[in-house]
């Protein structure tokens, strides 16, 4: 790919040439000739480019030169391709200076999502971590997306989640809801608590905040909680996608007893009509649990169908690790949608070892 650009400008130098010295009159390569210098410019490096002007320069010199032109067209000739080649070259240092302020743009931003949305610890009490985010366009490495692992006096606890909205407001309501949870997470006794707590947070974090962009303060989420031994996992769901039980070659849906409202929508003030149902859920040595946004679930191929884990046989085998599971996820949403994605997606597998961990 690298030697294109060198083959475009030569084509279009060799041929402008050939039009020059066989076209009848009044036709001439000029225009070709005029068109290598702009081709290095947005192609090439500049002193490349540079390189291509001069030469440009020198060989309409040289064929007016050969096809005897008085000296006012061959000066008009050398005019015309020594003022588009300046120009060449300004365009060069302008895509230059546009693709380094790209870069620092794109340096910044995932040096905020590193900040926001740090990596989760690869191991934690009796689980394996693994997770992946994919930006919806590649060009973007921040979204809503956020996700969580934590060791507590509690157990394990872990959430996934997805802000409302896009830019800097869903990143703020992020951080909101990753230290909501950071804190909240050690001393709240049960995940109902945790849930309260985290919705809380949002709701005062969305008031104090601009009324134009308040709206995008609220969440859905899954939070979770692993027993000391890794055992049992308590589920309680927030208005977010379900997530699955992956063991044995099988890919369960987890369906929420009772779906609570949004994290985020005021509900901490309000006393729940009864108790908030909490899911119980065995993990058994070797089994994962799979968390996903709904850039997963709402994942379209060409024919607007929605992407299903449990249908994909895919998901049907064994996985070594939470590593290959992500991955195996990642691939299988991208060939369903041949790339085109819609919405961030992020993905969270805790998986219970096999066998304690050796001290």
């Amino acid at each position: 790919m690298a030697r294109v650009p060198w083959m475009l400008a030569a084509l279009a130098l060799v041929v402008g040439v050939l039009l020059d010295l066989f076209a009848p009159q009044p036709y001439t390569g000029l225009p070709l000739l005029a068109a290598a210098p702009l081709v290095a410019g947005a192609t090439l490096s500049f002193r490349s480019a540079l390189a291509v002007v001069c030469v440009t320069c020198v060989v309409s010199v040289a064929v007016d030169i050969e096809r005897r032109r008085p000296a006012t067209p061959l000066f008009v000739d050398l005019a015309v391709v020594g003022v588009i080649g300046v120009l060449a070259l300004a365009v060069n240092r302008l895509i230059v200076r546009q693709g380094h302020d790209l870069a620092l743009a794109r340096d910044v931003a995932e040096a905020v999502q590193r900040a926001v949305l740090p990596d989760p610890p690869r191991e934690v009490g009796p689980l394996t971590v693994a997770a992946g985010y994919t930006a919806a366009q590649a060009e973007a490495q921040i979204g809503g997306d956020f996700f969580a692992v934590q060791e507590t006096p509690f157990g394990v606890r872990m959430i996934i989640g997805d802000v409302r909205g896009k830019g800097m407001a869903a990143v703020a309501a992020v951080s909101v809801a990753i230290g909501a949870f950071r804190q909240e997470a050690e001393y709240a006794p049960t995940l109902v608590t945790l849930a309260q707590r985290m919705d809380e947070a949002m709701a005062r974090a969305a008031d104090r905040s601009d009324p134009v962009i308040s709206t995008e303060g609220f969440a859905t989420a899954v939070l979770a909680e692993a027993a000391a031994d890794g055992e049992v996992l308590r589920l309680v769901n927030c208005g977010h996608p379900p997530p699955y039980l992956v063991h044995d070659g099988q890919c369960v849906r987890l369906d929420p007893t009772s779906p609570q409202l949004p994290l985020g929508v005021g509900l901490g003030d309000v006393a729940p009509a009864g108790p908030v149902p909490v899911d119980v859920v065995r993990l058994p040595p070797g089994a994962s649990l799979l968390l996903v946004t709904d850039g997963v679930t709402e994942a379209r191929d060409k024919r607007g169908i929605f992407y299903d884990p449990v249908a994909s046989g895919r998901m049907r085998r064994q996985f070594k690790d939470p590593d290959a599971l992500v991955d195996a996820l990642t691939k299988d949403v991208g060939r369903w949608t041949e790339g085109d994605r819609e919405d961030d997606m992020a993905i969270l597998v805790v998986s219970r070892r096999r066998a304690p961990r050796a001290a």
